[in-house]
Order: C-alpha cells, then structure tokens, then sequence
C-alpha cells in the first residue's frame, strides 16, 4: 500500500509539473509585423505588388513556416497588404483579417488577447508598422521605415510578467 501511495504521489507531482510548464509556453504571445513588399510603382494609391515584392512575400512565408507557427494574419485592406500576406495565410489556410487604425492601441491589445499564448502576422505600412510594434512594447523606438525599405521583420514576444521583447531581422 505504500508503494502504490508512492507511485501516486510521484505520478502526481510530475503530472503537475507538466501542467505548470504547458501554462508558461502558452502565455508567451509572439507577434510578427512586417512592412509590404514591394508595389508596383504605378501611380495608384492602392498598387499591387511588383515581381520583385511577390518573391520576397514566399521568402517571408517560407521563412515563417519554418521558424514560427502562426495562428493569424492580419492585414490592412491595400492590395500590397494582403497580397504580402496571402502566401502564409494560404500554406496554413488561415483567412487574411483586414484592419484598420482608427484605435491602433486597441488593435494591438485585441490582437494580443485573442491570441495569447499563440502567434500572430501583422502586415502593414511604412508608417503603421513601427507604430503598432512601438505600441506592442510599450515604447516609443522605432522610427517611420524609409519608402525603400521593405525587408524587416519585428518580432515581439510578450510573456506574462516580463517586459516585452523585440527582435528586428532582415530577410
């Protein structure tokens, strides 16, 4: 009887630790934001993407399937937008999420609390996508990206209890 009582309390407290280290991972929340790829230079306000931008859209899908499992895709309603991040939400059949920033901060809060402890791809603009990373991490330090610039990616985890943190990569 003891060495059942043993067992069972063995198996209990491993059981628990299991538990406990499951808890941790799922409230680390990974958010990706990316700037477009390039547009075709066309003289419209809402241009597709060039050949040169749609290559580097399966560049950014490759490499996120690779590295992260993304469980969202968010995108503003500009062709460039959705066009960047249709090769992710299409390997993963995931619907592309259109937004809009008329309350940025409460875009980024919605996002991070319904998809906590997952991750999720923001595809924006120049101008939005340092915004909404700066909101993400509760600071102001990044700066609007140059016209030209279209191979950034921030990454931001946010875990409970912790600052967040930013990782800036090129691809």
């Amino acid at each position: 009887m003891k060495k059942l009582l043993l067992i069972a309390g063995i198996l209990l407290i491993t059981l628990n630790v299991f538990a406990q280290s499951g808890e941790n991972l799922a409230t680390e929340t990974t958010l990706i934001f990316v700037r477009h790829a390039e547009k075709m230079d066309d003289g419209t306000r809402n241009p597709h993407l060039s050949e040169e931008g749609k290559a580097r859209a399966v560049r950014l899908a490759d490499i996120l399937l690779k590295e992260h499992n993304v469980s969202a895709v968010y995108s503003t309603p500009y062709y460039r937008t959705k066009e960047t991040a249709s090769p992710i939400a299409d390997s993963l059949g995931l619907d592309i999420q259109e937004y809009g920033l008329d309350d940025p901060k409460a875009l980024v809060q919605s996002i991070i609390d319904t998809y906590k402890g997952s991750t999720a791809l923001i595809v924006g603009h120049s101008n939005t996508t340092p915004l909404l990373v700066n909101l993400s991490i509760g600071e102001q330090r990044f700066e609007q990206l140059d016209e030209k610039a279209y191979g950034d990616i921030f990454i931001v985890t946010i875990a409970d209890g912790e600052d967040p943190v930013v990782e800036r990569i090129s691809y």
